[in-house]
């Protein structure tokens, strides 16, 4: 059988077996396959993966392993600090917007709050998810890494933190997000973009104490509901400010 010697870096190492972390890996093979079917039958998903070297030089996807290769593969968090040139990066999104799996409900309400496009429902599945990633461009959020090793996904992360405020901070620091954050721009249901409404037009849909103390209010374009500025809102502002807090 012929073989290759794989080296996983930084927290592709997430998607390894403890045995098989920091340390190279010895495959034997015994069918032609390209490099990314190898890395993937590995455990690791190629959306994960953004640079990759082959005996020292740099390829693509499409390469096909070779009897003896050394292969070392980076994430996005190493490549800066090597002489990689990546031939797998995803040209840049012109606009930033996510798509979530069934496991990410808390984490979906989060980045709608501080004003990312999210898409989430609880009845997609995965061929949905892995669609609507593919043409729309959006970037899949996923716990499942199998989801992202579906061939269409191009942008796509694996979200290692289970803590939903842990969450938010992983993926603004793994997308580089903190200084795009416009809080109260979506609503928080269906992501629907919030417009200020007159209180008069709202009125009658008003609880009786929020007509008395309150005047200033937003409505979702899309489905219709009504946001002011109560507990809720300081509760929201809070969490807010704690999640920014941690940028650093």
């Amino acid at each position: 059988m012929a073989r290759a010697t794989f080296q996983f870096h930084a927290e592709l190492n997430d998607f390894l077996p403890p045995n098989k972390r920091q340390v190279r890996i010895e495959h034997f093979y015994g069918e032609r396959a390209s490099i990314k079917d190898m890395i993937e039958a590995l455990g690791v998903p190629h959306p994960e993966v953004d640079c990759i070297e082959v005996n020292g030089e740099s390829v693509d996807f499409a390469y096909i392993v070779q009897d003896g290769d050394t292969i070392n593969v980076y994430p996005i968090s190493t490549v800066a600090q090597t002489d990689c040139l990546s031939l797998v990066r995803p040209k840049p999104l012109n606009t930033i917007c996510f798509v979530l799996d069934i496991h990410l409900g808390k984490l979906a309400s989060s980045l709608r709050l501080l004003g990312f496009d999210t898409l989430y429902q609880n009845n997609y599945h995965d061929p949905e998810l892995a669609e609507i990633s593919s043409t729309q461009n959006r970037i899949l959020l996923t716990r499942d890494k199998g989801l992202l090793m579906r061939s269409v996904v191009t942008y796509g992360y694996y979200v290692r933190n289970t803590d939903p405020q842990q969450q938010i901070v992983e993926v603004l620091r793994r997308f580089d997000l903190f200084d795009l954050v416009s809080p109260f721009q979506r609503c928080l249901r269906c992501n629907g973009i919030l417009q200020p409404v007159d209180k008069q037009v709202v009125i009658d849909q008003l609880p009786d104490t929020v007509v008395l103390y309150t005047d200033e209010f937003h409505r979702c374009q899309n489905c219709a509901q009504i946001y002011w500025k109560g507990s809720h809102y300081e509760r929201l502002q809070r969490f807010i400010d704690g999640v920014l807090d941690l940028n650093g």
